[in-house]
């Protein structure tokens, strides 16, 4: 079975380029599943090169989709030139919207700043707060750096308002009232909008 690059979901057209993550969530689909919003497995059996994800792209015929996000069963920036190969042919072939879904630890991952190497290519990253306060972040998170971790997500968030249109804080409902209103501060804090989106389990 040929191994699921790009997955549609509605009018979406959703990129998954890596199985690699510096974190292990409590609440991460990939917990309990294959896949998601009813997708093939999302587990590859080797990490694609750009040129993999440029055939999938094409043989999904993705310019029909309203927007291409990159989103799948890893960290997006986890392959970083992959993402920005792929997502530059994106909008050098056609208008399409582009969006990263991200736990916003690239520059963690990578040891420098990254948010620069966005511009041009991402409409807009969503990142995944998870939690209102540094604790309940790691307790729920559990990234592989520790507790800088928290503070080095904020701060990716607050560069890339420097080079994306559009910056957006995620949590899940499932994390309570009190977390909600905590995370609200911290997006209020830093200027980002926070979007609470339900938990899928």
């Amino acid at each position: 079975m040929a191994m699921t690059i790009v997955y549609a979901v509605g009018n979406n057209l959703y990129v998954n380029i890596t199985n690699k993550c510096p974190c292990s969530c409590t609440f991460c689909i990939r917990q309990n599943s294959d896949g998601a919003y009813g997708s093939d497995s999302l587990w590859l059996e080797h990490e694609p090169e750009a040129e993999e994800v440029i055939e999938a792209l094409e043989k999904a015929d993705y310019k029909k989709y309203d927007e291409i996000i990159y989103c799948g069963f890893g960290e997006p920036t986890e392959r970083l030139d992959c993402l920005k190969k792929t997502a530059a042919y994106i909008k050098e072939n056609s208008d399409k919207k582009i969006r990263l879904n991200t736990n916003g630890l690239g520059d963690l991952i990578h040891g420098k700043s990254t948010a620069c190497e966005l511009e041009g290519i991402i409409d807009t990253v969503s990142i995944s707060l998870n939690a209102g306060t540094m604790e309940e972040y790691i307790k729920v998170t559990r990234p592989k750096f520790g507790d800088k971790s928290y503070e080095a997500m904020q701060k990716f968030a607050a560069d890339c308002k420097k080079y994306v249109n559009n910056v957006v804080f995620t949590v899940v409902d499932v994390i309570g009232e009190d977390e909600i209103s905590a995370a609200q501060a911290i997006a209020d804090k830093l200027g980002i909008t926070l979007r609470v989106r339900k938990y899928e389990g």
